[in-house]
């Protein structure tokens, strides 16, 4: 069980997170960043996975510039209202509101990223910007073909659906050409497969990708 917790960024900003300490040896860090449904249950429970995995975990709160403590499920209705916020995200501030999660864990060693949907679009752009990074790993984020020509400063993994009706395969094969230096993988899966309360959920792919990503984390902490 994770406790709650307020962040400060560069720009002053105060905002919510979630934290979940590592049991054990702590193997490393991890800044998870969320989907457009907030710090929800989800998010959470990857926080708590990666803690029962040796690696201490904290997911900012990038959506309390827009709407304090908004959380959602994935109900019609539900992915509807969330997907309102998405015109009005401001890119750098999200960069600076993971760049906060990420100072406040590296004060303890070096840091990775993984991102789910939004977040990870947020964790590819964070790997191209933040230097020092251990790993970063970016799980269907539909805005990584847009700015596959930065280059990562850190090794970076990446996970897509070859269902996704909001990822065109195109843009993964775009993705593979420019960034040749990613390990990405494709599974027989729609987007937010990852996520097991979702109707996309895809028992079989999102065990195999958390395989992968956990060997990621650990080969990313060992170098």
């Amino acid at each position: 069980m994770g406790e709650h917790l307020t962040l400060t960024t560069a720009d002053g900003f105060e905002l919510g997170a979630y934290r979940a300490v590592a049991g054990g040896t702590e193997k490393g860090r991890v800044v998870v960043v969320q989907e457009i449904f907030g710090v929800n249950r989800h998010i959470r429970s990857v926080c708590d996975r990666l803690a029962a995995e040796g690696y201490s975990a904290l997911a900012p709160a990038i959506f309390d510039r827009l709407a304090p403590d908004f959380q959602s499920g994935y109900s019609p209705d539900e992915i509807a209202e969330a997907r309102k916020f998405i015109p009005q995200l401001d890119w750098t501030k999200l960069r600076l509101d993971v760049g906060a999660a990420a100072d406040s864990l590296e004060r303890d060693g070096p840091v990775a990223v993984i991102g789910f949907c939004l977040g990870g679009s947020v964790a590819f752009l964070t790997a191209t910007q933040r230097d020092g990074l251990a790993a970063a790993i970016c799980y269907y984020g539909g805005q990584i073909g847009r700015h596959a020509d930065n280059k990562p400063l850190c090794p970076t993994q990446m996970h897509f659906g070859d269902r996704d009706q909001s990822i065109p395969m195109a843009d993964v094969e775009t993705i593979r050409a420019k960034r040749p230096d990613c390990e990405i993988h494709v599974y027989p899966a729609g987007h937010g497969f990852n996520c097991d309360e979702r109707a996309s959920y895809d028992a079989e792919s999102a065990k195999l990708a958390w395989q992968r990503s956990m060997t990621f984390l650990a080969k990313g902490f060992s170098r």
